[in-house]
This record gives C-alpha cells, sequence and structure tokens, in this order.
C-alpha cells in the first residue's frame, strides 16, 4: 500500500478557522509510504529511550489532581505547543495549539492515514456531533502525517466514494512527523501515527489519553464522557468520578468515610 503527497511550508499566520495566507510559499515534495505498511503496528526489537520536557502549568491545581514529572507519560503536563498548517472550510489556514488556552477544551486525535478505511470513520464521526462539543467549550482537532493537499482532496471527496465531504473542524498536516514525535505516538519505520487521542484543558494541561492500534477505531461517546467528567470534577475539586460516570449520575467524595455513602447508594 502505498500513497504520495506534497508536503508545505509557510509563512506563519495567526489562528482564524475561515482565513488564510497568500503569502504562504508551496515547495512540493514527494512521501511514499512503505510498501510493508500493515493494519497493525509490529513490535520493534529495540527502542530508543526518549526524555521529553514540558514546562509547568504556573496555576496550583487543588486535591488529588496527579501532577507528573518533566518527562513521559503526557498525561499531569502541558501539551507541547505546535503551529502547523491545516485544511479548514476546504482552505488552508495555521493551527497553533497556544492560541487555545485559557479559551476553550481541545479534543487532539491522531489518524495514520487519508484516504483509508478505519480513519474516515472517526473523523466524520467526531464532525458530526461537533456542536455537542461546541456547546461545552471544547474544540476538535485531527492531525495526520499527511499534507494539506492530501487533506484537501479528502475533504472534498464524497463520502459514499471513501472521502469525508466537508468537515467542521481543521485538519492538520504534520508531514515533518514533528507533532506526531511530540506527543509520543510516531511509528518510526512506517512514518505514520498511531490513534493517540488528548483531551487538553483551558489550562493547557493534558488530562487524559488513549492510544490505538492501527485496526481499532475511537468511541466518540466515550471520548465525550471522559471530557464532561474532567469538566465535572474541575468544577468540583472536592468530587472524583467513579467507573462508567455520566453527567447527572453520583458522583464520590475521595475521603474514606464520605466516601461510603457513594457505596451505599449503588
Amino acid at each position: 500500500m502505498a500513497c504520495s503527497a506534497a508536503s508545505t511550508t509557510t509563512a506563519l499566520i495567526s489562528l482564524n478557522p475561515r482565513s488564510f495566507s497568500a503569502k504562504s510559499k508551496l515547495i512540493s515534495q514527494s512521501l511514499t509510504l512503505p510498501n510493508s505498511f500493515p493494519g497493525v503496528r509490529a513490535p520493534l526489537l529495540s527502542r530508543v529511550a526518549r526524555s521529553v520536557s514540558f514546562p509547568r502549568t504556573s496555576h496550583s491545581r487543588k486535591s488529588l489532581v496527579v501532577k507528573a514529572s518533566s518527562e513521559l507519560p503526557l498525561v499531569g503536563n502541558t501539551a507541547p505547543d505546535f503551529e502547523a498548517e491545516a485544511v479548514f472550510d476546504q482552505e488552508f489556514i495555521t493551527v497553533k495549539l497556544s492560541e487555545y488556552i485559557g479559551k476553550k477544551y481541545v479534543i487532539l486525535f491522531f489518524y495514520p492515514l487519508d484516504f483509508t478505511f478505519v480513519c474516515p470513520t472517526e473523523i466524520t464521526a467526531f464532525s458530526d456531533r461537533y456542536e455537542e462539543f461546541e456547546k461545552i467549550n471544547t474544540e476538535i482537532l485531527g492531525v495526520s502525517t499527511d499534507s494539506v493537499f492530501s487533506h484537501l482532496a479528502w475533504v472534498q471527496t464524497d463520502r459514499k466514494s471513501g472521502g469525508l465531504g466537508d468537515l467542521k473542524y481543521p485538519l492538520i498536516s504534520d508531514i515533518t512527523k514533528s507533532i506526531s514525535k511530540l506527543y509520543g505516538v510516531l511509528i518510526p519505520d512506517q512514518g505514520v501515527a498511531l490513534r493517540g487521542l488528548f483531551i487538553i484543558d483551558k489550562e493547557g494541561v493534558i488530562q487524559h489519553s488513549t492510544i490505538n492500534n492501527l485496526a481499532i477505531g475511537r468511541s466518540v461517546d466515550e471520548t465525550m464522557r471522559t471530557l464532561q467528567a474532567l469538566q465535572y470534577v474541575q468544577e468540583n475539586p472536592d468530587e472524583v468520578c467513579p467507573a462508567g460516570w455520566k453527567p447527572g449520575e453520583k458522583s464520590m467524595k475521595p475521603d474514606p468515610k464520605l466516601s461510603k455513602e457513594y457505596f451505599a447508594a449503588i
């Protein structure tokens, strides 16, 4: 299975989902996926140890919020910032993650490749539910290692023909693979990203992550549920959410005695 796409380097512009810089420089290159690309990631015999540093948020967190160290895992650390070209509303724009900090929660998800099989089911499912995320102050950003030209061709292709049609959120091009590396989802020997998903709060801290192998699609319902639980505990820092919690259900007090109220009620 092979594909070719063009990459771009552009002058940086301010984030505006419906505008792009006409001064952008477009440089055509070639990207070829290895013929051995499988439906799942093959285990590697040797791995290079990585150490990634992330800046700490200056905001003081309340009880029971774990702060990770300056190394992996990413959860509990400030999300690595990035600025990259994307496609939105059939135009080329520039997306900068830090533009959302202090304003919105962010669902950042990675997928392996354009014009594949599981990927469009996830991408369109998030687009179809976009208004629900928008109502709870959340932006969605999709990322793959394809070029913006490949993204554009895919959204211009009808869903019934294997395309995406118009999406309600940007698709980001990580053709340099730098973003996938930052978030620990890149498969180096294949040049594509695993199905990683990260929920980033308004302070820019990663509060949740999942990484699926290539053949396993993700659940929009579970992403929404986890996001709602995160927002609930941030609004109610003296409470925690038990397994499967959904809005309107009983939460729990993180206390040896007070937690018995929850267990007595179930």
